[in-house]
């Protein structure tokens, strides 16, 4: 916990998303999963409790359509509004291809999670610089032909390498917050 709160104070002086801890934007991949989530709507503001405000617990997502080729699933949260650069707040990856959805604050069997920007493993909700316009959040779930075997705590990089490197389909849904 002292490590989250030194490294968002850091954060809030340099802007959210500056230095190495920044990546590229999440990969592309053709269209086809349909991706919503019950607490927000698509555009809309995600609620506070799923925020560095609030109790920065990972929203409830479903999805549906997944290519029944795909091997395993994987999902990226990411900040593409950070002044340094795309700002990584979630990856998910080993979900079973049968899964349909995550529920709040929780994970599928088998599921690991990776590094975040923040430089903790696991959930790292929307926190944008006091004063900046509303950023935008985009998670995005991948169906990928492969599984990439990654290990627990893997680098947003590594992650990101091996989405772009597999992925079949992809399902994306973006919602907004702003701080202050």
């Amino acid at each position: 916990m002292v490590r989250r709160s030194i490294v968002l104070l850091l954060l809030v002086i340099a802007g959210c998303g500056g230095g190495e801890e920044s990546t590229e934007p999440a990969p592309e991949a053709p269209p086809g999963i349909e991706l919503t989530s019950p607490a927000f709507e698509p555009g809309a503001a995600i609620p506070k409790r799923y925020t560095c405000d609030g109790g920065d617990t990972s929203p409830p997502l479903a999805w549906a359509e997944v290519p029944s080729t795909a091997k395993e699933l994987a999902l990226i949260v990411d900040d593409p509004d950070a002044p340094g650069g795309t700002y990584v707040h979630w990856t998910v990856y080993a979900i079973p291809p049968s899964t349909e959805s995550l529920d709040e604050g929780k994970l599928p069997p088998g599921a690991k999670e990776g590094e975040n920007s923040f430089g903790d493993v696991g959930y790292g909700g929307p926190c944008p610089p006091e004063g900046d316009k509303a950023h935008r959040y985009s998670f995005s779930v991948y169906a990928l032909k492969t599984e990439p075997e990654l290990e627990q705590g893997a680098k947003p990089e590594e992650i990101r390498d091996a989405v772009a490197k597999h992925a079949l389909a992809r399902g994306n849904l973006v919602g907004t917050f702003k701080r202050g």
